[in-house]
């Protein structure tokens, strides 16, 4: 019996390898998006060239600075979702495989990618996801056509959210780590 339930604890605890499956498909994800992102950028240079050209009229110059910085935005979206699947592929790698020693033992490393619960992995996640939300925000409102005074009521209540977003965020940062230094002094009186 006691044989039974070593091999079966034993099997249970290595069945976590198979997150390996999500963390080389998220990288694989995310270098595939920073590819694509990467290659946004060099065709928008190329578009970007054509901006000085004297020959443009008004209306064209005003229609390439126009698609420009839709581009530009696209483009930032594309890295932040590229940058979503890295720490999310570190995260998972973290959290059911191994530490990743080069990112706890580098003095230089951001502490981004270093997770050590799955309620980190979320946070981190939530505020990449939050930042994609106000590059699409700020993308769909340049290429926003006011119709009636309702839209721009609709605009300004989604701006209004999502600085309710920001705010909400931040102050949960900030709770969080006044409550972590807070838990450290009391461990540190109870040790002298």
């Amino acid at each position: 019996m006691q044989f039974l339930e070593s091999f079966f604890e034993g099997s249970l605890w290595n069945s976590r390898f198979v997150i390996i499956a999500a963390v080389v498909g998220s990288l694989f994800a995310g270098f595939a998006i920073f590819y694509m992102a990467t290659v946004d950028v060099f065709i928008l240079l190329g578009h970007a060239m054509h901006y000085a050209d004297s020959s443009l009229t008004d209306e064209a110059r005003k229609a390439l600075h126009d698609g420009t910085v839709s581009h530009i935005v696209e483009v930032v979206d594309g890295y932040l979702l590229a940058t979503v699947m890295l720490i999310f592929a570190l995260g998972l790698y973290e959290l059911f495989i191994s530490d990743i020693d080069q990112a706890h033992g580098n003095k230089a490393s951001s502490k981004i990618l270093v997770i050590n619960s799955l309620d980190d992995l979320k946070s981190r996640l939530a505020k990449v996801i939050l930042m994609i939300l106000i590059v699409t925000l700020f993308e769909e409102a340049l290429n926003m056509h006011v119709a009636t005074p309702l839209d721009l009521v609709y605009l300004g209540a989604s701006i209004a959210l999502i600085a309710l977003a920001l705010y909400l965020s931040h102050a949960a940062e900030a709770n969080s780590h006044s409550n972590d230094v807070a838990t450290t002094d009391i461990t540190d009186s109870h040790n002298h």
